[in-house]
């Protein structure tokens, strides 16, 4: 009986010794515990999509990038989706399960296909009081203006001495095989000079189109080949932007590069910035798009993507005075140009397969 009991009283001791420990160690589920407070604190990260050359080392997106995350605890993926046609494509393809969080180039053009496609979220950015009012494109503000330029022909003043006036010079027999431009359907600049023929000749322009295939060397599918082929001497002619000869002067000290100025007009580009519907990260996507119409990132644009701010009073590099304003702005209803679109660009892809 004495050993039974003694027996007893060890074992009681034992589970005794053992509740003390299992109390002593309670603290441990707390420290685990603590670590989704832990994983809070961590930066949130973003996700922007946008052009290539916006994206490039030289453009302006690492930058405004580093910019934003020095004066945020927010980090920003740039994501790179080739031409502003196709940053809208893959929107529009991710729209039900949205990947990125603000989108950047989709122009005036393209304006009214986002919007019924739904792409976006409207923002009243309190940095629109900065802007310009007249380049505020999108009333419902779905798309704010970062930057704006216009389209027009490059020549290489050393070979070309007598540079075309107008659109219609450019079908001059002087010019034969001696224009780059790029393809509407892959490009924001080749869509900027099909729509720029529209503005000028109306339902006459696929006469305009005839007319002008004798002068053309090549047709890209981006603005990078193609002007990269011209600044190799391949052709004296170019379709790129009035800002063009600026960034030659800037940086490479030649003023051989020349936009040649049409009396006419030259097509305007908006080019804008929206939040995603159905963002996670609404504030994060907010402060971003606040800080890119600032005056920070405004100041970086003529420097880095080679068009003009929308802030008003950011002052010009000097060798902006290679860059000239033209005195007539062409353009043509965003509406339109969604209705249109299709008939436009098969008309365009019938003429020059011909």
């Amino acid at each position: 009986m004495k050993r039974l009991l003694s027996t007893v009283l060890a074992v009681s001791l034992m589970v005794l010794t053992l509740v003390s420990c299992e109390r002593s160690e309670a603290p441990e589920p707390q420290a685990a515990a603590a670590a989704p407070s832990e994983a809070a604190a961590q930066p949130v990260e973003i996700t922007v999509y946008a052009y290539d050359s916006f994206i490039s080392d030289w453009g302006p997106g690492p930058v405004i990038k580093a910019g934003f995350e020095a004066a945020y605890d927010i980090q920003v993926n740039l994501v790179s989706m080739g031409d502003s046609g196709q940053v809208l494509q893959r929107a529009i393809l991710e729209k039900d399960r949205p990947k990125a969080d603000v989108i950047i180039g989709i122009d005036n053009n393209l304006l009214y296909q986002s919007i019924e496609e739904e792409v976006f979220q409207p923002y009243d950015s309190p940095a629109l009081s900065g802007i310009d009012q007249s380049l505020i494109f999108d009333p419902t503000l779905h798309v704010l203006p970062f930057d704006y330029g216009f389209f027009s022909i490059i020549y290489n003043s050393e070979v070309i001495t007598d540079p075309p006036r107008s659109l219609e010079d450019l079908t001059d027999p002087r010019f034969e095989d001696r224009l780059i431009i790029m393809d509407p359907r892959t490009s924001s600049p080749g869509l900027g000079l099909l729509l720029w023929s529209i503005a000028r000749y109306g339902d006459d322009y696929p006469a305009y189109w005839e007319s002008l295939k004798p002068s053309l060397l090549t047709i890209t599918d981006g603005w990078d080949t193609g002007y990269g082929l011209f600044t190799n001497g391949e052709a004296p002619l170019v379709l790129s932007y009035t800002t063009s000869p600026a960034y030659h002067v800037e940086y490479e000290e030649t003023d051989v590069y020349q936009a040649a100025i049409f009396e006419e007009g030259h097509y305007l580009q908006i080019e804008g910035a929206g939040i995603v519907n159905g963002t996670e990260h609404l504030e994060q996507a907010q402060l971003f798009m606040d800080y890119l119409l600032g005056p920070e990132a405004q100041s970086s644009i003529p420097l880095t993507n080679w068009m003009y701010p929308v802030v008003e009073g950011i002052e010009l590099p000097e060798s902006f005075a290679y860059a000239p304003l033209p005195s007539t702005m062409l353009t043509i209803d965003s509406h339109m140009i969604t209705e249109q679109m299709d008939s436009w660009l098969d008309t365009w892809t019938s003429i020059m397969s011909r």
